[in-house]
């Protein structure tokens, strides 16, 4: 995994919102990792899988309450 990967935020997040989800493209992967633990544990996903996740996530298919 790239040692510096380009972490971005949703521009949904506010600035002063502290829970949030980070993603770095790292073609073929995309890592994500949580904001409040920068340098903890980190899900890499393949392009496929992210895709699949973010659309059901937009759907409404997993409860991330």
């Amino acid at each position: 995994m790239t040692n510096n990967p380009a972490w971005r935020k949703s521009s949904y997040s506010g600035v002063q919102e502290g829970d949030c989800v980070e993603v770095a493209d790292l073609t073929p992967l995309v890592a994500v990792r949580d904001s409040k633990d920068p340098h903890g544990p980190r899900l890499t996903l393949n392009t496929a899988a992210w895709h699949t996740l973010s659309r059901r996530i937009k759907n409404g298919d997993h409860d991330l309450t």
